[in-house]
This record gives structure tokens, C-alpha cells and sequence, in this order.
């Protein structure tokens, strides 16, 4: 798939931001039983004591600043002494908490693959340690790759130059995506938002190479769109256009791309779940695009569409359809050749690799060096067979006592969410009950999946990068798409057990817990419950409140697009949700530009989800220091539980940014900058300000008509 299209429908909400789609080239991270609640009546202790002094401490306190008044800069108190130590790695561009437990998990994982590598030619025939073995390999191969330079690509590039009128574009167009490498909009499978039991089948407005539609016609962004051009021609040249014919060929595409970026909707709009979801006969979706036959589209992807599917944005498909009679030729031809190239860079000899990386990497995000060749070969395997990955890293790296002790918190984590939920003091005992209802069909995972998916089918040569990549790739596609008409199952993983991640689905009603995240700085074996609860219980509260955020609320506890809510209630959710927008939005993470901001509508989603999930983990806290009165009356390191809860939940979010990768990330990503969630949610929680001994008046004390209380 193009590295620059999202998912058909990108609803399912993370604690972080999910990686960019990668290219056929992998990494590419310049460019996301019974219902548990029924058993999380007794909340119980999680951990054992605090680690004795022989062993590392679970918090160094020797990180935190004490020159920084913690109830003026939070975050200043707890992370700037790590930050200042721990500069930004040349081949990255953040670097923090986060971006360190990923890279244990990718050593992890490059021992894995390189043990799968080194054995493939003796693994047992088909089985998927072959397969990843042969994957690998094959991406490390650069002389190979060196070799063929852009022969792989060759055939598209013929038949894009066969089209010889528009009556050739759809027949390319449905060829293109029967391989799982579609151009201009999406498709794929997922549930029916109005019978969320029922997968079907999506269209989803895409096609663009810039991270938003305002790239393309905003003034500030003229440099980005001057050196996405230059980057075009690039690409141009590389497969042996002369410069002048190469500039002339991004010109076109260039246009044709910025008519459709000017019919998407962006990306705050694209939020409300109503953007995400528009059902349609057939019939009804050839009247919008008149030009462009859906029959002979679904026949052609082998799917059959009984009673319809989700248009899911009329007003970008009637552009498509328009562009299709009349755009001319030569545009639509230059845009597909170099989306073609561009999609496949990554996977091409060193200069497309050179290429694709000065544009997306340097330019677009201020990476100064390229990641290593095998951290961009493992890309490829994650992108690729990633769920096959995830069951060797979990026979080797999370055992099921790991697992045991994780959903004990969730349980305990969930009892408290719970209990906020009956003690709201501005929801009417009817919304209330529809929304312990919802709680009630929660089900949370954990881990890794109960049944592992089959790779059966798929068939990985050890000397064919590319022809591996497009295997894998129209693999993957069919078994999405084979989906659509069956039952949802609410068991599947839209994570791999090695992400280090956590997410919400609205339309099963799912937490979702990796394996790679019940791990230091979120959950230690040894640690005290505080930090537990600061790390992995805010996690757990935080996915949990993704279900009764501005998105996720709107959704019943079938997974069904349904309004539980009376007017009142709404509306004094809406009132408190608006002030939240408000606080983000005062938010300027770049001293250097201080006209920017955080879109606090952007983010609202996850900040709602931090809010809701801090006050969650510290009730359940609460109520595991009520069993534990003794663990509740000592300090560790001079610091309360209370104090250690709030130290872990900053500590999570330190970290650093490039300035170029921050200015995308405001316009992209739905969650706000690190140093702005270590201190939003607390600092509108009495308890932090109490914990610290914060006065009336300071920083980080938000009180009055400024605090925002929700869930």
C-alpha cells in the first residue's frame, strides 16, 4: 500500500501517535470470555513491595530537578535534567520514554528476526519463521536491490503509459487495488457503524503525499509544497526523465493532487465519527461518481456488497469522479506514475531510498540520518507479517504470569472507572445507566491475540525483495477484504504484541493492551503501586475513557453508532469538553514560533482520554492504599505514593521533538505535545495540587471556572 494512505477507517484510538502506513520499503517513521468488568468488583493489590535496595530503583530521583518549582513547571521538575542529558538520536526525531522502550523492543525483535534469518534455509518449509527469516534477508540485500534499481516497478510504469483515454483509468484503477496497492482513495473492510456485528466494506478519501489537505494551499506551507515538488522531479529523474521533462511531470501531478487535497476534509472534521460514515446502495454510489462504476470495482476485488457500503466522504469521491472527466490526461498519468514510484521508494536500490528519506526525513521532519539498514528491514517485517512477529516475541518475551498480573489491573482499574461513572454529579441517572451499560460490555486484551492468525498462503522467497513485499502486501489486502459481509470478531488485534502502544475501538467496544507496553516505565514487577498505577493503570484509565471521550461516546456498548445521551446531558458534556479545547489550545510548544499552537479540537479526543484515565488510576490507587495502610503512610525516596503516582505519569511523557517534526505533528496528530500531557490532566486534578502543596494561583493549579471536570 502507498505509505502516505491511512487506513479505510482510522477510528481505533492509541495512547500515541500510530506509525505512519509504511511504503513497500518498512520502517518509515518520518511519515497509529465474559466482559471483564464483570470481574472488577474487588480491586486488589497489584504489586509486590517496593524494590529493595539492591536492585535498580523503579524511580531515579536523582532525574528530578529540584532548581524547578514542581507546581510551576511539572514537567520541568520531573523530566528536564533527563532531557538535557539525553539528546535526540541522529536517526530519530523525538526521543523520550516512549521512544526508549521502543527501541528495547526493536533489539528484541533484531534478535529475533536474525535468528529467523540465520535458520531459514533449515526452518521447516512454509513455517513463519522461514518466511520472516527470508523477509528479512531479503530487505538487507542492498546489492541485490542495487542491482534491479527500479526494474520492479518497471511493468506499473509500462501500463500507467498504455492509458490512452479516460475510458483505461478505472480498468487501471481496480487492477491497482485487487493487488493491494490502490491509488486516490482507500478501501478495505470494517464494521457497519449502524450494526457494528457486521463487517463491511469502506471507501476512505486519501491519495495525497503532503500530511494534510492545508499543505497544499496554506502560504506557510509554501517551502514544504517547493520542496515536495523538487522531490517529485526527483523521483522522475531517478526512473530517466531528463530535469526539464521531470519538472514539467511533478508540475502536473502536483495539481492534480492539490484538486483533491482541496475536496478532503481535514483533519478536525474528520474526527466526528459522522465524516468517518456514509452508507450507500450501489445504485446511489455510481449517481455521485457517474464516471466511476462500483459494480465493476467490487467485481473486479473479487467482494460481493449486498444492501451497500460506507461512502464515507461524498464530497472528496464527487471530486475524484470530476477529476475523472476532466482532468486532463497527462495529470492523471504523471500523479499515478509518481505515486507509484514514491509508494515503492523505499523498497528500490540506495538512491530512491536517498530520495524518499531527504524529503520525508530531513525536510518534512528534521531527521538528520537515516535509521540503520536493519531497523528499516524490520520495518519491513512488522509492516508486512507483523502478527507473525508478535508470536515469537511472545513465546520468548512475555511470559503469562506478566499477563495475570496486567489483568488484574485492568480489572482494578475498571472498578474505579466504574464507580466515577455512578458519582457524576452532572449526568441524569438515565444517560448514567446507558453508560454502565456500555462500561458493562467492555472487553479488554491483553497481550497478544487468543487465536493467532494463519500465513498459510503466503509465499516469501529468500532472494526477492520487491516480488516478497508484494506477496505480503495482496496477502494482507484479501484477508481484509475477505472480511466484508462476515461477523465482526471482537478478538482480533489491530496491534502487534510488539507495539509499544495501547488502543480504544469504538465499534467493538475494545481495550487494548501490547505486550511491549507492560514493561518499565509502565509496569514493574518489583515496583510500588503508585508507579504502577501512574504508568500503566493512567494507560489502562486512558484507553478506557477513549470509550466516554467526544469520538468514542457517541457509540453505544454494541459498538454502534447510536446517541445514548439526553440533550442536558450533552450538552453539559459538550460545555466541560469545550474547556478542555480551550486549555490546549493556549498551548505553544515552539518558542521559536510562538504563533503556533496546539489545535485543542485536534487533540481533544486524547486529551479527555488523559484526564479521564489520571483520575481513574488514582481512585484506583486510593483504594489499593486503603488495604494497604501501611504502604500508604511511608515514603519511598522522600515521596508520597500520592507524589510517585504524579512523578510516573511525567515521566511517561518525557521527551523531546524536532522543531520540523513538531510543526507536522500540530497539524496531524491527534494528541497533544509530550511536555503538555505530563502536566493538562493533573494539573486540573485537586489531588496533584494537594500531593505537592500548590497554592491558589499557581501554574500548576487550574481552579474555578478553569478546571475542567468530565469523567
Amino acid at each position: 500500500m502507498n505509505k502516505h494512505m491511512l487506513k479505510p477507517l482510522a477510528l481505533a484510538v492509541s495512547l500515541t501517535l500510530a506509525a505512519t502506513a509504511c511504503s513497500k520499503g518498512g520502517d518509515d517513521s518520518a511519515k497509529q470470555p465474559a466482559p471483564a468488568p464483570a470481574k472488577a468488583a474487588t480491586v486488589a493489590k497489584m504489586s509486590s513491595a517496593p524494590a529493595s535496595a539492591s536492585t535498580a530503583p523503579v524511580f531515579n530521583i536523582a532525574d528530578l530537578d529540584n532548581n524547578i518549582n514542581a507546581c510551576t513547571d511539572f514537567n520541568g521538575f520531573v523530566n528536564a535534567k533527563w532531557v538535557k542529558a539525553n539528546p535526540i538520536p541522529a536517526d530519530q526525531t523525538s526521543w523520550g520514554s516512549f521512544n526508549e522502550l521502543r527501541e528495547k523492543s526493536l533489539q528484541d525483535q533484531h534478535q529475533l528476526v536474525e535468528d529467523a534469518a540465520k535458520d531459514a534455509d533449515s526452518a521447516p518449509a512454509g513455517s513463519i519463521e522461514q518466511k520472516i527469516g527470508w523477509l528479512y534477508s531479503s530487505a538487507l540485500n542492498m546489492d541485490a536491490r542495487n542491482k534491479a534499481g527500479f526494474d520492479p516497478i518497471k511493468p506499473d510504469l509500462a501500463s500507467i503509459d498504455a492509458i490512452t483515454s479516460r475510458k483505461d483509468l478505472q480498468p487501471w484503477l481496480d487492477q491497482s487495488f485487487a493487488k493491494g496497492d490502490g491509488r486516490v482513495f482507500n478501501f478495505g473492510s470494517d464494521a457497519d457503524f449502524k450494526n457494528a456485528k457486521l463487517q463491511i466494506a469502506y471507501t476512505f478519501q486519501s491519495g495525497l503525499g503532503l500530511p494534510t489537505p492545508a499543505y497544499y494551499t496554506d502560504a506557510k506551507y509554501k517551502d514544504v509544497r517547493d520542496a515536495y515538488v523538487k522531490y517529485l522531479g526527483k523521483l522522475f529523474e531517478l526512473t530517466g526523465d531528463k530535469p526539464a521533462e521531470a519538472k514539467k511531470q511533478a508540475d502536473l501531478a502536483m495539481k492534480f493532487e492539490t484538486e483533491l487535497a482541496k475536496h478532503s476534509i481535514p483533519r478536525v472534521q474528520l474526527r466526528d465519527p459522522k465524516n468517518q460514515y456514509h452508507f450507500v446502495s450501489v445504485a446511489d454510489a455510481n449517481k455521485v461518481t457517474p464516471h466511476f462504476n462500483w459494480d465493476t470495482f467490487f467485481k473486479s476485488q473479487g467482494v460481493t456488497v449486498d444492501k451497500g457500503f460506507s461512502l464515507s466522504q461524498p464530497k472528496f469521491f464527487k471530486e475524484f469522479d470530476h477529476l475523472l472527466a476532466t482532468a486532463p490526461l497527462d495529470e492523471w498519468k504523471a500523479y499515478l506514475k509518481v505515486h507509484t514510484i514514491s509508494g515503492a521508494a523505499d523498497a528500490l536500490s540506495q538512491p530512491f531510498v536517498d530520495a524518499s528519506f531527504d524529503f520525508y526525513g530531513k525536510t518534512l521532519s528534521g531527521q538528520p540520518q537515516q535509521k540503520a539498514d536493519w531497523k528499516r528491514a524490520l520495518g519491513a517485517v512488522n509492516g508486512s507479517m507483523g502478527q507473525a512477529l508478535g508470536q515469537l516475541y511472545v513465546k520468548k518475551y512475555f511470559p503469562p504470569e506478566a499477563k495475570e498480573r496486567a489483568d488484574q489491573l485492568v480489572h482494578n482499574v475498571l472498578a474505579a472507572l466504574k464507580n466515577r461513572i455512578e458519582n457524576l454529579d452532572w449526568m441524569s441517572a438515565e444517560t448514567k445507566q446507558k453508560a454502565l451499560d456500555k462500561w458493562s460490555k467492555f472487553l479488554p486484551k491483553i497481550g497478544y491475540p487468543d487465536q493467532w492468525r494463519s500465513w498459510d498462503g503466503l509465499s516469501i522467497s529468500k532472494d526477492n525483495y520487491y516480488a516478497n513485499l508484494e506477496a505480503a502486501q495482496k496477502f494482507n489486502y484479501d484477508y481484509d477484504i475477505a472480511k466484508i459481509g462476515k461477523p465482526t470478531d471482537r478478538k482480533e488485534w489491530g496491534m502487534t504484541p510488539q507495539t509499544v502502544n495501547a488502543y480504544y475501538n469504538p465499534t467493538d467496544n475494545t481495550i487494548n493492551f501490547p505486550a511491549a507496553i507492560l514493561q518499565p516505565p509502565f509496569f514493574y514487577a518489583n515496583g510500588d503501586d503508585a508507579i504502577n498505577y501512574g504508568g500503566i493503570g493512567a494507560v489502562i484509565g486512558h484507553e478506557s475513557s477513549h470509550g466516554f471521550d467526544d469520538q468514542g461516546s457517541q457509540f453505544d456498548g454494541n459498538g454502534n453508532l447510536d446517541n445514548w445521551w439526553t440533550k442536558a446531558d450533552r450538552k453539559a458534556f459538550d460545555a466541560r469538553t469545550d474547556k478542555l479545547v480551550k486549555q490546549f489550545d493556549a498551548y505553544t510548544p515552539l518558542p521559536d514560533h510562538p504563533d503556533l499552537h496546539v489545535n485543542g479540537k485536534l487533540t481533544l479526543g486524547e486529551n479527555i482520554a488523559d484526564l479521564g484515565g489520571l483520575n481513574i488510576a488514582y481512585d484506583a490507587l486510593q483504594t489499593a492504599l486503603k488495604n494497604h495502610p501501611k504502604e500508604a503512610s511511608e515514603k519511598i525516596d522522600g515521596y508520597t505514593e500520592d507524589q510517585r503516582f504524579f512523578l510516573n505519569w511525567a515521566r511517561v511523557w518525557r521527551g523531546e521533538i524536532r522543531p520540523k517534526r513538531q510543526m507536522v505533528l500540530l497539524n496531524a496528530d491527534p494528541h497533544a505535545p509530550m511536555q503538555f500531557r505530563a502536566i493538562g490532566a493533573p494539573s486540573n486534578m485537586t489531588a496533584f495540587a494537594t500531593a505537592f502543596q500548590c497554592k491558589p494561583g499557581d501554574k500548576m493549579v487550574r481552579s474555578g471556572d478553569q478546571q475542567v471536570k468530565i469523567w
